[in-house]
């Protein structure tokens, strides 16, 4: 049985890590399996979005500490997409976490690299790699400042200590929290907000926001007109004015 499932619902992918046994801790099977899959995601142009969760009591609780133990700390990750398979994927379309239980260490890093976050109440996240004379070397210590303010992914990287989901939703990292259970039907309802609009443009709109966190404003407005010119050649970009025109939704091709 694969340890990370793949389930299509409607234009959204459904990726769970599946190994509940070991709190769907990442070893290189799971890396391998999850770098996979959301390649099958972006491969499918008939799925736009894509959210991530985890089987079981924890969304994922970071490194297998047993394959690092066995010496195998240098093969949770894959050489194109780096730890998890996942935290440096060159993706282009949006992933939201759903995250139901701790999400912490290489867990956090994950949840770090996807687009929007979904938690539950007992949702808990942190970088606790100082505590174990470690690094958060797999995206924390660059991403966290990226999404909260710097004193305090400072706090969180240094004291290695966890945060709950509504201190997580009160700093910025996670865009709702909700009750427990229900984080999957909630990152699933905002996937469907996503894909109500183009996704092509969806697609060219997080490609210029990740391009003008490394630009300055001049370039990084020069980088989004770039990214909206090439859409003009589209359907889409035809359908959007016209069915606004005829006073009707939209019907994307994503072409």
């Amino acid at each position: 049985m694969s340890v990370v499932s793949f389930e299509e619902r409607g234009n959204t992918a459904i990726i769970r890590l599946d190994r509940p046994e070991a709190r769907n801790a990442v070893n290189q099977e799971l890396a391998e399996a999850l770098e996979a899959a959301v390649d099958r995601f972006e491969a499918d142009e008939r799925l736009w979005t894509a959210v991530l969760a985890g089987d079981g009591p924890a969304f994922c609780a970071g490194a297998d500490l047993k394959a690092i133990s066995s010496g195998a700390a240098t093969m949770l990750g894959t050489e194109r997409s780096g730890f998890a398979g996942f935290v440096l994927h060159d993706r282009t379309k949006p992933v939201i976490a759903a995250v139901e239980g701790p999400a912490v260490a290489g867990g956090t890093e994950i949840v770090l690299a996807c687009d929007l976050v979904v938690a539950a109440e007992g949702a808990t996240f942190g970088l606790p790699e100082v505590k174990r004379s470690l690094v958060a070397a797999a995206g924390g210590t660059v991403r966290l400042p990226r999404s909260v303010p710097l004193k305090v992914a400072m706090e969180i990287a240094l004291t290695g200590d966890h945060i709950s989901a509504p201190r997580a939703y009160e700093v910025g990292l996670v865009n709702e929290v909700c009750s427990n259970d229900e984080a999957l039907d909630r990152a699933l309802a905002l996937a469907a907000r996503i894909n109500a609009n183009a996704p092509l443009a969806v697609r060219a709109t997080r490609q210029a926001i990740l391009d003008g966190l490394t630009l300055d404003v001049r370039d990084g407005i020069r980088a989004a007109s770039r990214l909206s010119a090439q859409l003009a050649s589209t359907a889409d970009f035809a359908e959007g004015p016209l069915a606004f025109v005829e006073k009707r939704t939209p019907q994307w091709k994503g072409a």
